[in-house]
């Protein structure tokens, strides 16, 4: 399941993110809880600082990376699941959706 993140530097993170422009990737290459995967971290723009985006096997995972990824690049990080809107139509058939996540654009698929 994919997960994005929205952060907001402390005046601490927003230091060293100034000090040295690579603290976010580093943080994010720094964090490592088995079965997560960061697929990528962006600068954004309006009132949050940074946006990451992991895979994680479940919300326990993917709340324990979040945790240690705010507390290295010292920042304030929500945590939202991602359902792929294919998940959100109705089957009229009553076969299950499959409940994997959806690759994103540029993402291998298996």
């Amino acid at each position: 399941m994919q997960y994005i993140l929205l952060v907001r530097l402390s005046p601490e993170g927003l230091d060293a993110t100034l000090a040295n422009p690579r603290a976010p990737l580093e943080a994010e290459q720094n964090v490592s809880i088995p079965g997560v995967s960061a697929l990528g971290i962006y600068a954004v723009l309006g009132p949050y600082d940074f946006t990451a985006i992991i895979d994680a096997p479940d919300n326990d995972a993917a709340a324990r990376w979040s945790i240690a990824f705010g507390a290295k690049i010292r920042g304030e990080v929500t945590t939202m699941p991602a359902v792929p809107i294919s998940h959100l139509q109705g089957r009229s058939d009553g076969d299950d959706v499959e409940q994997t996540s959806e690759p994103l654009p540029g993402q291998a698929t298996s």
